[in-house]
């Protein structure tokens, strides 16, 4: 996506963590094109996750499952060392209950999307990313993987045959080699509203984002995730939307 320059016909798809009982959900589905929704491993309860569907469906927003680890207390975003067959058991399990869910309140699970920890084991971790995919072929493998260029996920997945989604963040700071600044680490999370905005057009115009070493790197995204749990995410989103209404960016999911 590097170098396309300014244009009217740019379309973004932006996504939101949602159903997790943290942040102003409500807000978020005003500005996003798509929900990646919690399947309850993480964080959700079978009544905020039917919730979240049906306002989700009311606002046209796209549905995605949100698999992670079983890790409720950690909010997933500690690394687990599950073996494949259960990982796949996992995801399977996941799904099939957001599934459920959506075609209860009138819509369907569109995409899948790691979340936490086990989105960032799958950047590199080739066993877990296997056992991933794994779940989303023995399910028909019409879902689509979301997750970081580059990954060993995305690149596990299309050789199995599934369809995949490019994802950048728009609060969350980069190594030079395009993998994420664990939150850990000092930059990990970006928080001026503005800048974020600028950020993600520059992402999206040009196909570019700074790294934590002030190096400009290339990054070829279809869908910008923007954090609905922390500090200011709505006035982040808000931001982002309306930068890139200003730039003729149009705002939508690819179906």
């Amino acid at each position: 996506m590097g170098g396309r320059g300014r244009s009217a016909d740019l379309i973004i798809d932006l996504n939101a963590d949602l159903g997790e009982g943290v942040g102003d959900d409500e807000a978020m589905l005003d500005v996003v094109s798509s929900a990646n929704v919690a399947c309850g491993f993480h964080a959700g309860t079978p009544a905020e996750l039917v919730a979240t569907c049906r306002a989700a469906a009311a606002a046209g927003v796209r549905i995605g499952a949100q698999v992670s680890y079983p890790d409720r207390s950690g909010f997933g975003r500690r690394f687990m060392d599950i073996a494949p067959d259960d990982l796949t058991a996992d995801v399977l399990y996941q799904i099939g209950a957001l599934e459920g869910i959506a075609r209860a309140v009138g819509a369907e699970v569109a995409y899948v999307k790691p979340h936490g920890a086990l989105y960032n084991s799958i950047v590199e971790h080739e066993r877990q990313a296997d056992a991933v995919v794994a779940a989303i072929v023995e399910l028909g493998g019409s879902l689509p993987l979301m997750g970081l260029p580059g990954s060993v996920s995305l690149r596990r997945a299309e050789r199995a045959g599934l369809a995949v989604i490019t994802e950048a963040f728009a609060d969350r700071g980069y190594r030079p080699d395009g993998t994420l600044v664990p939150r850990t680490e000092p930059g990990a999370v970006l928080t001026d509203s503005a800048a974020i905005a600028r950020r993600v057009v520059g992402l999206v115009i040009d196909g570019t984002v700074a790294a934590v070493d002030g190096s400009d790197i290339a990054v070829d995204a279809e869908s910008i995730c923007l954090h609905g749990d922390t500090p200011g995410a709505v006035e982040h989103a808000r931001a982002v939307r309306e930068a890139l209404g200003e730039s003729g960016v149009v705002v939508a999911a690819r179906r």
